[in-house]
């Protein structure tokens, strides 16, 4: 636990304190992520590197399924390699609410999550459409489960508007 939050802290303030290079060419992007889960999926900038994305994500299996309500501070930065690619990271908060179908449980019906995120980010250049693939491990503090999950992530596409 104190290595997860010690990482938080670092990259919270590695956040705040980078240059704010220019790094993309939207201001927001709507649209969804196919992954771990499927989700709904919306991208401010609040200036030229840092931006603040909001995702509603749902999950379903046999016997239980999850709705994830989740929100992340973003610091963009420009890849050299291609016009328009970037790298990002941030960090965010999440909340899992579980629904059990066959299973009994003692356990909560809801989690709170921590989560990582690092990926990349391709606006094309005559078009409004904007995609995204990342890795978004969470930390998991109370509830059906807890500890770190690693399977999270996905590949975004969304709709910018300038």
């Amino acid at each position: 636990m104190k290595t997860c939050s010690l990482f938080i802290l670092v990259v919270g303030f590695s956040m705040l304190s980078l240059s704010n290079s220019l790094a993309q060419n939207y201001k927001t992007a709507v649209g969804a992520r196919i992954g771990y889960p499927l989700t709904l999926s919306g991208k401010y900038f609040i200036d030229e590197s840092i931006a603040v994305e909001a995702n509603l994500g749902l999950r379903a299996f046999s016997g239980y399924s999850w709705v994830a309500l989740s929100a992340a501070g973003l610091k963009h930065k420009p890849l050299d390699v291609l016009d328009g690619l970037n790298w990002y990271y941030g960090a965010g908060l999440s909340v899992y609410f579980w629904r059990f179908d066959q299973i009994n449980t003692l356990s909560s019906s809801s989690s709170l999550g921590l989560q990582g995120y690092v990926g990349l980010d391709y606006t094309f250049k005559k078009s409004p459409i904007n995609v995204t693939i990342d890795w978004t491990p969470t930390f998991f503090i109370n509830g059906y489960t807890s500890g770190l999950g690693t399977r999270f992530g996905g590949l975004g596409i969304r709709y910018t508007l300038n």
